[in-house]
């Protein structure tokens, strides 16, 4: 054991000293590293910082548009709630009103036929003249001829048309008054008809305008916490590298002491082992503890047995079957102070409690067959409850398996998402960049070559030449000029070669440092002109030009392709991430009551675990106390009738019958007529 805690220190100690390296290389390397991963997060700081202040700029105005939407939309509904209500009050108003009016119309038409059938009196006595009468009741300035008649207070003359003409105005009035009701009960519908089509429409409008905010919401609270999160974690890497780096030469110092001293230490653990095993495997210490050290049979425990037990065991083992109570019998029965009668009495008490005790022993087997069978259900059931849990503990555990491979894989989806963005944004920057340094270019050159070829026509062909614009003179110019004045010279153009023309500043590799030569030797006299080699350039520059423009088309055309890409893939990367953030949020959702369903499932199976274990325990307790009983239940019931046989036996040879002289068949008295 020594020599293996010796390897053990050894081994311990070898990679102890890889590590030390490790951590001196990382000392040497780590400073720079650290600086730069600060400078790296401190610049994502300060994106993340504008990110979620951008966003949460977002977020609070969705929060105060939703808030409009949903007050307007309840204004909608309240809106519709009370135009409903006034508009069943108007229409049963206008059922009402227009139901009893109907009514006295119909009665006034009845009234008007039987007038002019000459059936006034009987038309009296009839409901329609009592509900014309309730009709009268009610109006202040009702016509008091017609009251008259309807009382039959006086008398009526068919002849003179007078309550007829009365009650056909009535009529004509109150169909009036319907036709006026109705035209304005339509009108009302109608006007309530668009309303409810305008309130639908614009609460559709609003709905839907609610459900695109609340997932635009939804998406901006995960992107949210998801920049907080990595803000707060990117800030805490920055301190800690800080920290780290103000640290680094002292905790680099620190390890150089503490691995001395670690190592001394160790050298130190493997000197004592190694003297240890050395006294330790010295021939006269093996010697000495073969000596003293107990052998490997040598036993510190003894079993003993009482004499009392052994006898007791053999006295259990011996013990013949016998019947106490018959014992009680012979005994009482050689006694010589017990008369039959008191042999007999005890014979009826034997009898009455075998009776009983038969009983009971048949009402315990009924108890112990019935708890065995309804415990014996119960494990069951519990056994099955079990399986049946642990079949749905494996499926749950497999989906929350899936479900955080499914998790992991969306959230590495979103950052591959992230990371081909923002690759794609950095190279549509690039791009551009090259399309404007291209057009920059090209438009330059164009502009060098015309006025390249427009110097040429100034020298070749004055009459295609076109001179510069003339300076246009300023407000202090024109005053100089007209008092007389002169104006300052004009500076001269700047850019490519003096011609005023500008391109983007680019320097090759080659022109760094590079130094304009000296001017050249004058060699040569006048310039004979060469119309025929100025015309081959003239062709020359325009077929350049034309080169360029070509160039510059298609660039152009590329940069729009380009562009449009670009905007179509960032819209689909943004549904995609929208997409996967709300799957996300749902399968982690998922993922937690999938949780909770284990936990109760867990829960539950222990719980069915420990009721089982009861009802083992239970049926454990059961075979205790019923295996003996159901085991000898004929037996003790074969050996109780046995007893209850010899005890009747005996009851009868004590009341004074012989036994010996019993026939079975006989029906003649046994009794009398032997000496």
């Amino acid at each position: 054991m020594l020599q293996m805690m010796q390897k053990q220190v050894e081994v311990e100690g070898e990679k102890e000293q890889k590590a030390y390296d490790a951590y001196m290389c990382w000392c040497k390397t780590g400073g720079g590293d650290l600086a730069k991963s600060i400078a790296d997060g401190e610049a994502k700081v300060g994106e993340l910082g504008s990110a979620i202040e951008e966003a949460e700029a977002e977020l609070s105005q969705l929060a105060e548009d939703l808030a409009t939407a949903k007050a307007d939309r309840k204004a909608a509904e309240t809106a519709i709630a009370e135009a409903t209500a006034i508009r069943e009050k108007e229409a049963a108003a206008y059922a009402a009103a227009t139901d009893e009016t109907k009514a006295n119309i119909a009665a006034i038409e009845k009234a008007v036929a039987a007038l002019e059938a000459g059936m006034a009196g009987g038309f009296l006595q009839t409901n329609a003249a009592q509900l014309l009468r309730n009709m009268m009741a009610k109006q202040s300035n009702a016509d008091q001829t017609l009251v008259a008649f309807l009382s039959g207070a006086t008398g009526y003359a068919p002849q003179s048309g007078q309550i007829t003409g009365i009650l056909k105005q009535m009529h004509d009035e109150m169909s009036a008054d319907i036709a006026d009701a109705t035209a304005a009960e339509n009108a009302a519908i109608a006007t309530y008809d668009a309303l409810m089509a305008a309130k639908k429409k614009e609460i559709k409008a609003l709905t839907k305008s609610i459900e695109v905010k609340l997932e635009r919401q939804a998406a901006l609270k995960v992107s949210t916490a998801e920049m907080k999160n990595d803000l707060g974690d990117t800030a805490e890497a920055i301190e800690a590298d800080k920290k780290f780096l103000a640290n680094l030469e002292k905790n680099c110092a620190a390890k150089k002491k503490e691995w001395a001293i670690r190592t001394k230490m160790r050298a130190e653990e493997l000197v004592a082992l190694a003297d240890t095993i050395k006294v330790l495997n010295d021939d006269d210490a093996l010697e000495l503890f073969k000596k003293t050290l107990p052998s490997a049979s040598a036993s510190f425990m003894q079993m003993t047995v009482t004499n009392k037990a052994v006898e007791t065991r053999a006295l259990v083992l011996l013990q013949a079957p016998h019947s106490v109570r018959l014992d009680l019998i012979a005994l009482a029965l050689r006694g010589k102070k017990v008369g039959f009668e008191g042999v007999i009495k005890m014979i009826d008490e034997m009898v009455a409690t075998l009776a009983q005790e038969q009983k009971d022993d048949d009402n315990k087997k009924e108890y112990c067959e019935s708890e065995f069978d309804t415990s014996d259900d119960k494990k069951k059931a519990l056994e099955r409850s079990i399986s049946d849990l642990e079949t749905a503990i494996a499926k749950t555990e497999e989906a929350i398996a899936a479900l955080k491979d499914s998790i992991a894989a969306l959230q590495a989806g979103i950052k591959a998402l992230d990371k081909s963005v923002a690759e794609a944004t950095e190279q549509r920057k690039t791009e551009h960049a090259e399309f404007n340094d291209l057009i920059a270019q090209d438009s330059a050159a164009k502009e060098v070559l015309r006025f390249a070829q427009n110097r040429l026509n100034k020298f070749y062909n004055p009459k295609l030449y076109k001179a510069p614009p003339k300076r246009e003179l300023s407000r202090e110019d024109r005053i100089v000029v007209n008092e007389g004045g002169t104006l300052a010279p004009t500076a001269a153009p700047g850019g490519i070669a003096g011609t005023g023309i500008e391109v983007l500043a680019q320097v090759s590799l080659h022109d760094q440092g590079r130094v304009a030569p000296p001017p050249p030797p004058e060699t040569f006299g006048a310039y004979a002109k060469k119309s025929g080699e100025n015309s081959g350039v003239m062709d020359m520059i325009n077929l350049l030009v034309k080169d360029l423009d070509k160039e510059m088309t298609e660039a152009e055309a590329e940069e729009k392709d380009a562009q449009a890409d670009y905007e179509q893939l960032m819209k689909d990367s943004a549904d995609k991430r929208a997409a996967d953030a709300k799957s996300l949020a749902e399968q982690e959702a998922a993922k937690a009551d999938a949780e909770a369903a284990l936990q109760k499932q867990g829960a539950d199976k222990k719980a069915d675990e420990k009721e089982l274990g009861a009802t083992l325990q239970y049926i454990h307790s059961l075979h205790n106390e019923c295996d003996w009983l159901l085991k000898y239940f004929d037996a003790r019931a074969e050996a109780r009738a046995g007893e209850v046989d010899s005890l009747g036996k005996a009851k009868a040879v004590l009341s004074g019958a012989d036994y010996s002289l019993v026939q079975m068949g006989s029906s003649k008295s046994l009794r009398g007529g032997v000496n």
